[in-house]
């Protein structure tokens, strides 16, 4: 099953931030976790950047026209089965979210700056059925952006990162 996430960049310099949400209490699936804006591509073929901004503005208000899309990130394989991928891109000044009180109970910036500061990049062991893995667990305050979409801030570090060094 395929699935896409925006990764939404606000601000520059200094102030720079990726938007991020917290998925509502009640939900069935993900019920409090940090998250993207994003979900199940649909009808099935539907492309990522397609999917990543009509979830984004159904989950938090942000219109298609205020996206700079940027470029993507390799695709994630989630325990859930499916395959994510991540839609890098800056969104334009002057959004302020909306969020969708069904899905979203919050959202707030996370400072690229902690992104890319490797003493934030810690990593725990979480059980599953089949055993263990070690997932990243970005503590920013008193949230945890953990599991995928840490892994997705990780992955978005290297990429950064390498590119610079090159």
């Amino acid at each position: 099953m395929r699935a896409a996430v925006l990764i939404p960049i606000v601000g520059e310099g200094a102030e720079a931030g990726i938007l991020l949400t917290q998925r509502a209490a009640d939900l069935k699936t993900h019920a409090g976790q940090i998250s993207f804006p994003g979900g199940r591509c649909e009808p099935e073929g539907e492309e990522p950047v397609v999917t990543a901004l009509r979830e984004s503005e159904e989950e938090i208000g942000l219109a298609p026209e205020l996206v700079d899309v940027i470029g993507f990130l390799p695709d994630h394989l989630v325990i859930s089965g499916y395959q994510v991928t991540p839609v890098v891109a800056l969104v334009k000044p002057g959004f302020t979210p909306q969020p969708d009180p069904l899905e979203v109970s919050d959202v707030f910036s996370l400072p690229l700056s902690f992104v890319f500061d490797p003493a934030n990049h810690r990593t725990r062991i979480r059980q599953l059925p089949d055993g263990e893995i070690e997932i990243y667990d970005l503590s920013y305050g008193a949230r945890s952006v953990w599991g995928a979409t840490a892994g997705m801030l990780m992955t978005l570090y290297r990429t950064v990162i390498e590119g610079a060094a090159e």
